[in-house]
């Protein structure tokens, strides 16, 4: 039924996947599907945000997320799951999606862990966000 598994992660906050990997582990084992680790960095090469940045931050933030993200694989992936490590650019929902289109993703694994900030009421919470944008199935997990 699924192939491909998208698993956003936010490596700085463990809520974002404590609950949500050990059930894309479980629906790629049942359906030999690869499991595809998305983290997002924020966009700092904008015109207006990359002026307060050294010119090679965003290649040096790039290969810090890289390794990261590597060591968070080799450490909660087990090696019996096809893993792929994806990076992304942008606002957390937006780049979710964007990856989701780039591995033809058939389904989204993501937790929902809303601080309840005065931000998540104005603008929401980005698992509603990827839920009502995506053309994909997301299963969020709490």
């Amino acid at each position: 039924m699924y192939s491909k598994i998208l698993l956003p992660v936010d490596l700085n906050e463990q809520a974002s996947w404590s609950k949500a990997l050990p059930t894309a582990l479980t629906l790629c084992r049942s359906f030999g599907a690869s499991l595809h680790v998305v983290t997002v960095l924020p966009d700092v090469q904008m015109p207006m945000v990359g002026g307060f940045f050294p010119p090679d931050y965003a290649s040096k933030a790039q290969e810090a997320v890289s390794e990261a993200q590597h060591e968070f694989i080799r450490d909660n992936v087990p090696d019996d799951i096809q893993v792929q490590s994806v990076i992304v650019e942008g606002s957390p929902w937006e780049a979710i999606i964007q990856a989701s289109r780039k591995v033809d993703a058939d389904l989204i694994v993501m937790a929902s862990h809303t601080k309840r900030k005065f931000v998540d009421y104005v603008l929401g919470p980005n698992a509603e966000h990827v839920v009502h944008h995506s053309k994909v199935s997301v299963m969020i997990v709490r």
